[in-house]
C-alpha cells in the first residue's frame, strides 16, 4: 500500500490516539506520548507491526498519545492510513 495522501484518525481524549499520515520519500516514526518512558518502544512496536501487515515502507507518521491501549493505537493508525489511500 503506498500512502497518496495526508490522512488522520483519533481524538486527544484520554486513552484515544491521534495518527497523522502522510507521504514521504522514507519511513519515519514521530512518537508523542505522556507514557513515552514506560511504552514508548511498545508504542513504536506497534506502529512498525501495523505499518509490516500494511506493505508500508514509506511514509511520516505522527502519534500523539496520551496513554491509549495497544488496540487503540492499532485501530487509529489502520483508520488513518485507509483515509490516505482514498482517491
Amino acid at each position: 500500500m503506498t500512502i497518496k495522501k495526508k490522512g488522520q484518525a483519533g481524538t486527544m481524549q484520554f486513552s484515544d490516539p491521534m495518527v497523522f499520515v502522510e507521504p514521504a520519500d522514507e519511513l519515519t516514526l514521530e512518537i508523542e506520548s505522556t507514557v513515552q518512558k514506560q511504552f514508548g518502544h511498545l508504542i513504536r512496536a506497534k506502529l512498525e507491526q501495523v505499518l509490516a501487515n500494511q506493505g508500508i515502507t514509506r511514509g511520516r507518521i505522527r502519534i500523539s498519545d496520551r496513554g491509549a491501549l495497544d488496540y487503540a493505537i492499532e485501530a487509529r493508525l489502520e483508520a488513518a492510513l485507509q483515509r490516505a489511500r482514498e482517491a
